[in-house]
């Protein structure tokens, strides 16, 4: 079983809920679920759509082909009544739509009528679509009726019995009406799964790393981390700040930083440009910072709501000087949450910044898991307070050491002086002009760090044929059209994939020879949601190693599974 759903309409009219409805209903469920939306840069108007694909087994990405659409506009029925399959169909409201459509995929269906008639007011159409749709599938309502009793608790009973009455409306219209549904996704029995998005991820894995202060300015699509942080604030004793922009969240989080928590901020690319300087700062003074990277197209404001990974190199050598960072780029939420705990770690062991590279694709993005594996979040505390700090007889914050590491005292926490400064600096942080001490402090934090920093960076994960003839090499947002891939193409060919999550410092061979793998391929495909190929670029810079071919989209938008096999088969050919 495997069926995708597409709600498509104008921004305002509930795309999202029914497209999260459905969502959560099916996890709930047990189905394995993958979502991912396509919105405009407006808050109405336009033609956006929510696609939900459920399934009996895991799945990681979205189809080309759709089961069911739910068209809340004329324009879901222009764009999308050829993406339906062969026994799809299209559920609609000819009197909302004012038009009539009598193909055999057309199921017309008087949404507001029955939320009106039922539920007592038209807004309620949403949860009278959701109702049919479950009907056509043949599901189960008592688990819609779960959801819709813990969303409106607070709206007392009428709002309760409204919305369950349209939605049961919506679904014996459904059963009755629809004569040629043969779908079937009522089976009982399953465990729910859970249903999170990559923003989601990366606040739970920030919030499970200890940290206490998030600042930030509105950015799509970095904001749903804020948004998620800032829900669990008072719960965890989290301060989330909304700045006046990107240079006070940097800065914002530089100081509380230096003051002693673990700080975070996020950001998209036009953002990150303003935070480069901080970046700096974060470099020269040694002070911990995660920093959310969220990738959209641009240059400039691009498309503001659209995808792509077009900031890696940006990511990589933006600000100015030279200092270690770290950069991640999780494929997954599972990823997203495990590297987040990673980035927090790292930054505070090594005293840097880390960088988590994202985009709209896995940002909004929802999965589902069985769960997350708690056991393996790493929780130091690197920083000198308490007894350690007051009993040192002196205390230098950029003391020279063998290693590089200098303890981060806590500032008020013993009677020693904590100091930094933007100029560089001597050992008790005050600026100097000296020749020496420059050397020596670069030496410190940058060539000292940086081969412990290179130790500590896994190899790409490695999918699919032992031997493969054909290996698929992705990064980032990639991971699951990958590896749908590999699973789809394996028994025509021998396939394999590499997906890197840990892109800098770029891993070495010495824990897995990842080169060995792609040398001894007949061919080597880098797959990129940018124009230009920048990973492609990177791995030749850093391994010498050039693809045979590379498959770049950048319209914006994300590969379908089915669109990557066949850009993969026109290279096989």
């Amino acid at each position: 079983m495997d069926y995708s759903i597409k709600i498509g309409g104008e921004a305002g009219q509930g795309i999202q809920t029914i497209g999260d409805t459905l969502a959560h209903l099916f996890a709930k469920s047990g189905y394995h679920v993958f979502t991912h939306q396509d919105y405009e840069s407006r808050i109405r108007g336009g033609h956006n759509f929510y696609q939900v694909r459920l399934s009996d087994n895991p799945v990681m990405a979205s189809r080309d082909r759709i089961d069911i659409v739910v068209a809340l506009d004329k324009e879901s029925i222009l764009q999308h009544e050829k993406e339906v399959t062969e026994n799809g169909l299209i559920i609609y409201d000819s009197a909302a739509l004012k038009q009539k459509h009598d193909g055999p995929h057309f199921l017309d269906i008087p949404f507001i009528n029955l939320a009106v008639e039922h539920g007592g007011s038209k807004i309620m159409e949403s949860t009278v679509a959701v109702g049919a749709v479950l009907g056509m599938l043949g599901a189960d309502l008592d688990i819609l009726f779960e959801l819709i009793k813990d969303t409106f608790r607070k709206k007392g009973e009428d709002v309760i019995k409204g919305n369950i009455n349209a939605a049961t409306a919506g679904y014996d219209f459904a059963v009755k009406n629809c004569t040629k549904c043969s779908f079937n996704a009522g089976a009982k029995g399953r465990l729910p799964l859970l249903l999170i998005a990559g923003n989601e991820a990366i606040g739970l894995g920030a919030i499970a790393s200890g940290l206490k202060f998030y600042s930030a300015y509105p950015m799509t699509p970095s904001t749903g981390i804020m948004n998620y942080i800032a829900d669990k604030e008072a719960e965890y004793g989290i301060i989330v700040e909304q700045a006046e922009d990107e240079i006070a969240a940097i800065n914002m989080a530089l100081g509380a930083s230096f003051a002693g928590v673990r700080s975070m901020t996020g950001t998209s690319g036009g953002g990150f440009a303003l935070m480069v300087e901080g970046l700096s700062l974060a470099g020269m003074t040694e002070t911990p910072i995660v920093i959310a990277l969220a990738q959209r197209p641009g240059p400039a404001t691009g498309f503001p709501t659209r995808t792509e990974q077009g900031d890696l190199q940006f990511a990589l050598y933006t600000a100015h000087g030279e200092f270690p960072r770290v950069v991640f780029a999780p494929g997954t939420p599972e990823q997203a949450f495990h590297l987040t705990n990673k980035a927090f770690d790292l930054s505070e062991k090594f005293q840097i910044p880390v960088i988590i590279l994202t985009d709209q694709y896995l940002a909004d993005s929802q999965w589902t898991f069985e769960g997350f594996d708690l056991g393996k979040i790493k929780n130091a505390n690197y920083r000198l307070s308490g007894d350690a700090f007051k009993n040192l007889s002196e205390y230098k914050r950029h003391a020279f050491t063998q290693d590089g590491f200098t303890p981060l005292g806590v500032p008020g926490d013993a009677k020693h002086l904590v100091v930094t400064d933007s100029d560089e600096h001597d050992e008790e942080g005050h600026m100097v002009e000296d020749a020496d001490t420059r050397i020596k402090m670069l030496d410190k934090r940058l060539f000292k760090k940086m081969p412990l920093i290179r130790k500590e960076i896994e190899p790409p994960h490695f999918y699919g044929s032992n031997l493969p003839e054909t290996v698929l090499v992705g990064w980032g947002s990639t991971y699951g059209l990958l590896k749908e891939s590999v699973d789809m193409l394996m028994e025509k060919s021998k396939i394999a994939m590499l997906h890197f999550s840990e892109i800098y410092p770029f891993p070495s061979t010495e824990k897995f020879d990842y080169l060995n793998i792609l040398n001894n391929a007949a061919l080597t495909i880098c797959i990129e949601n940018n124009a230009t190929g920048q990973f492609a670029r990177l791995m030749r810079a850093e391994t010498g190693y050039e693809f045979k071919h590379k498959i770049n989209k950048y319209d914006g938008r994300p590969f379908t599974v089915d669109e990557l096999i066949k850009d993969i088969l026109s290279c096989l050919d």
